[in-house]
């Protein structure tokens, strides 16, 4: 039995992130009800990856069942009102306020429905001045500081990944199921509220201490680590780069004498320490780099395993598609292609084969929970059912 069967949970989701959190209740065990304007989650649209369907709306809405509403209209109105009556958890990420115009605001229905809980994402909160300042992953990367601190020294960079809409999204989740513990000893629900301002200014907490109570914040240094050293990539023979990562001063001999075979690198004045080498660190790069270039890539990925100094292949996706490390789950598009996406990162103890529970089978033979759902698939049925 999943954690959490039993949950119903009603979105008014696009994008990413509450999508994402409401994935991860679905992986749980929950109902996902995901309810989409006539014209669909605009996510559907990103790309055709994933068999025909957009990558990431595959990715975060395999499993949920789409019904289409326009709430404006009365009898969509009168049903998303008795979807929300039965939920037990209700996420929306609309711009601030939409919803309260639509008579479906948060505070509004916790009032009515004390044992709800309701999860509003937006971009920036809900202060006057940018309540209205669209917000998406990228932008709030630049927002928020991160960029400028990402990249090589001459270039900015966005990170590969949308990790302001994923932070958030995992963020959210986490904050539904401390709900659902406190509802089991209260049974009041709790209204939670989270932008990914917020979520990616918290995660930028150590750069920004730094700056304003250090000595400064980290600059760009492309695949170097600010403030530890060495730690970052090295080119063997072949032109391969190979990160490595040196803590403490142990490793730090042991790379030298056994790694490097160069033993009197370890005690040069310039390099003694993780500061000393921080402060000289062009000159410790041009030492390193000289030195490892001179190995090919297996001879120097055998000498630091050897001598169990941390390092890790720079891969390209080739790579990740064939990395040993790599599990994977297949899902079904809305043409019925199956896709591999990577596994849950949750195994479970007892489950080390299965990461997600064995969801319920549908009508039709196929696994509710593995399928990409079509635009609108079970209006009708939901319709019915909450008649």
């Amino acid at each position: 039995m999943a954690a959490l069967d039993g949950i119903l949970v009603v979105a008014v989701e696009q994008a990413v992130a509450a999508p994402l959190c409401t994935a991860r209740l679905r992986d749980a065990g929950a109902r996902v009800i995901k309810i989409e304007r006539p014209g669909g989650d605009f996510a559907r649209g990103y790309d055709t990856a994933a068999g025909g369907d957009s990558s990431y709306f595959a990715w975060a809405n395999h499993g949920k069942e789409s019904v289409v509403l326009d709430f404006t209209e009365p009898d969509d109105a009168d049903l998303l009102d008795r979807l929300i009556a039965a939920a037990d958890v209700f996420v929306q990420n609309l711009a601030p306020g939409a919803l309260d115009r639509a008579g479906f605001g948060s505070d509004a229905l916790r009032a009515e429905h004390p044992s709800l809980i309701t999860v509003d994402v937006s971009g920036y909160g809900e202060s006057p001045e940018l309540s209205a300042k669209k917000a998406y992953d990228l932008l709030v990367q630049a927002e928020s500081g991160l960029i400028d601190i990402s990249g090589g020294p001459t270039e900015l960079g966005r990170i590969g990944v949308s990790v302001c809409d994923i932070g958030t999204g995992v963020t959210a989740y986490g904050a539904v199921l401390e709900a659902l513990i406190a509802r089991s000893k209260t049974g009041r629900g709790q209204g939670i509220r989270l932008s990914l301002f917020d979520m990616m200014a918290e995660w930028m907490s150590v750069p920004l201490v730094q700056h304003e109570f250090g000595s400064g914040g980290p600059t760009r240094v492309g695949l170097r680590h600010p403030t530890i050293a060495p730690y970052g990539a090295y080119a063997t023979v072949e032109g391969a780069l190979t990160l490595i990562s040196i803590q403490n001063e142990r490793e730090w001999e042991r790379l030298c004498a056994e790694v490097l075979e160069a033993p009197e690198v370890a005690v040069d004045p310039r390099f003694v320490s993780n500061n000393d080498r921080v402060a000289n660190r062009d000159a410790l790069e041009a030492e390193l780099s000289r030195r490892v270039g001179a190995l090919d890539r297996a001879e120097f990925h055998r000498r630091l395993g050897a001598s169990v100094i941390a390092y890790g292949s720079v891969n390209s996706l080739d790579d990740l598609a064939a990395h040993p490390a790599l599990r994977r789950r297949s899902i079904t598009s809305t043409g019925g292609v199956t896709v591999d996406l990577a596994a849950h990162p949750v195994r479970l103890a007892d489950e080390p084969q299965s990461p997600n529970p064995v969801p319920a089978t549908a009508a039709d033979g196929t696994s509710k929970r593995d399928t990409v759902p079509v635009l609108g698939a079970h209006t009708a049925a939901v319709r019915a059912e909450f008649a």
